[in-house]
């Protein structure tokens, strides 16, 4: 029973994450601190060799150790979300449906006759179910729904809020501002429950700071080449990185909007994962 274990260090954790302004993912918080080790520790007193789970992407090995990598199915890939393994984990766990399609799995739960063959993908989150999970933080956390004001990147309020848990780094909709261009969430200052909006270009970042930074094979990459994901269903993009004990920059080719302090930043090489960290900031 991993309840209280669960508690302190996902949905605390998540609580904490919104009331100080960021927009976390507890879903790699659960891989991080609770799951992998969790079902690692359960598959050894059961005297098993392997974790088989159902996560799509693959896992490969040579002379140098073994390699978390992109799934088949570019569609359904989530190795964004197995980033923190490191090669203990990744000699214990077996991904098999990460060299399947998604429809191909689909296919094969249908001959075996499952009830999940059909099942829509899940979309929520396990601790909140099918509710909305601001809900869930107004009531839980109820920091994070201390009204405030809007203001514009000059300092002037151009609207108010009902809490800092309705919005999000690049948030264009439900704003309750009216403009004649877009606007877009550019910051968020819990300590005065401010939200900061501006125009898109507001957005852009040249780099950002990662915290609690791991690296698949023990060590950082000799090559500070890398490629970088910001969200989960996000593309990535280039940049370099550098830093040291969990510590990082990455300085992106191009300016991006999308650093949302919270999210995950993974660093990728073609289909490899290189390893990972939580967005602290930007540039």
């Amino acid at each position: 029973d991993y309840v209280d274990e669960f508690r302190e260090a996902v949905v605390d954790r998540f609580g904490e994450q919104y009331a100080a302004g960021r927009t976390p993912n507890p879903c790699i918080e659960c891989n991080r601190r609770v799951r992998f080790r969790a079902l690692l520790d359960r598959t050894a007193e059961l005297g098993c060799d392997v974790l088989v789970t159902g996560h799509h992407a693959r896992i490969t090995r040579d002379d140098a150790g073994w390699h978390l990598r992109t799934a088949t199915d570019p569609d359904k890939d989530q190795s964004y979300v197995l980033h923190m393994l490191d090669q203990s984990a990744l000699a214990r766990v077996r991904l098999p449906v990460g060299e399947m399609t998604k429809s191909v799995v689909r296919d094969h739960a249908r001959r075996l006759g499952l009830r999940t063959a059909d099942k829509p993908d899940s979309q929520d989150l396990c601790f909140v179910g099918h509710g909305d999970y601001r809900g869930f933080l107004r009531e839980h956390f109820p920091d994070v729904a201390d009204p405030g004001d809007i203001v514009d990147t000059d300092g002037n309020i151009v609207g108010s809020h009902r809490g800092t848990v309705d919005f999000t780094i690049g948030q264009r909709k439900g704003l309750g501002v009216t403009a004649p261009e877009p606007r877009y969430v550019v910051d968020i200052r819990p300590a005065s429950s401010t939200v900061v909006i501006g125009h898109k270009e507001d957005l852009l970042a040249p780099g950002c700071q990662v915290e609690e930074v791991s690296w698949i094979a023990g060590t950082p990459p000799a090559d500070p080449d890398v490629e970088v994901k910001l969200r989960y269903r996000s593309p990535t993009v280039p940049a370099a990185i550098e830093g040291s004990n969990g510590q990082w920059e990455a300085r992106f080719v191009t300016p991006q909007a999308g650093v949302t302090p919270g999210q995950a930043a993974v660093f990728y090489r073609d289909d490899e994962v290189l390893g990972g960290g939580t967005i602290a900031g930007r540039l």
